[in-house]
């Protein structure tokens, strides 16, 4: 293939997210309220018409709201502030996770249980930094997260609901919840699945295992723990609501599940535990599609 100039080379080596072809061309502008005329493509052999939007990826990968503004300043005249990236990650974050919630896995037999303690800043408040708590759970076999959420404790209201979802999602595969020692989990644990009269036994197995006690770790969540630290300890604490912050907890929860590709097993979680196919190299374009129609 020959190229008139440098420009159009470069241009000709963005993948078209339809049909993964390289042969793409510019195709006008786009006007947008944040960020002025952004770029539009259009692929050759396809016609699919799209633009190039990174934001929510990079901000998930790792770089900052500050460092996204200034990676679209290079393309975009009018690129926005890194408040407005802030608010698109909450934004689609939510839409996502509506539909992704209600997606039931083909789980293994074992979901592990933990939760993780933040710092949050509540700026109009004169207690300035609040200790929040973010529970989550892992299962076994696909790596898929199942069920989280950040709350302001971790009683067991708190632990119900996570306990409730991942009911929800794995129902008629899980037959052992895992968690550490801490006694509010005894109760839940038993309360959501339920008893079996005709067995005499309750439903779920619950697995306690407390280092503490030499019991050892719950290995595949606390591993889960150090991917979501790696990323998060780029925030230097969350600020703002308890709502906002769950908001970008959900965001990292689609990003582990459907975007990053998991080292142990090869592929991205939601590949192993459900039938969901993504065929588009931007995965997050593709969920937003799914989640609004």
């Amino acid at each position: 293939m020959k190229y008139n100039n440098k420009q159009e080379k470069k241009v000709n080596k963005i993948c078209c997210p339809n049909c993964k072809s390289n042969n793409t061309k510019k195709d006008g502008k786009r006007k947008t309220e944040n960020r002025g005329l952004i770029q539009r493509f259009k692929c050759k052999e396809c016609s699919y018409r799209f633009v190039k939007d990174d934001a929510i990826d990079l901000f998930y990968k790792g770089v900052s709201t500050r460092k996204v503004q200034e990676h679209f300043k290079a393309f975009y005249p009018h690129n926005s502030t890194n408040v407005s990236i802030y608010n698109w990650v909450i934004k689609y974050s939510k839409i996502i996770s509506k539909f992704t919630d209600k997606i039931k896995i083909n789980s293994g037999k074992e979901v592990q249980v933990d939760e993780m303690e933040y710092h949050r800043r509540e700026e109009h408040k004169k207690k300035g930094v609040c200790k929040d708590w973010f529970i989550d759970s892992i299962d076994v076999k696909t790596r898929y997260m199942v069920g989280a959420k950040y709350f302001k404790s971790r009683g067991q209201t708190e632990l119900k609901e996570v306990l409730a979802k991942v009911k929800y999602k794995t129902e008629g595969y899980v037959t052992t919840i895992t968690t550490d020692g801490y006694t509010a989990y005894e109760k839940v644990v038993k309360q959501t699945w339920g008893y079996n009269n005709k067995e005499g036994k309750y439903k779920i197995t619950h697995n306690k295992v407390t280092a503490s006690k030499g019991e050892g770790f719950n290995l595949f969540v606390e591993r889960m723990h150090n991917s979501i630290r790696e990323r998060t300890k780029t925030f230097r604490g969350f600020h703002g609501s308890v709502e906002s912050a769950d908001n970008i907890m959900k965001g990292y929860a689609i990003f582990y599940n459907f975007i990053r590709k998991h080292q142990s097993i090869n592929c991205c979680p939601y590949e192993l535990a459900t039938d969901l196919k993504l065929t588009n190299p931007n995965k997050w374009v593709e969920l937003i599609g799914m989640s609004v129609r």
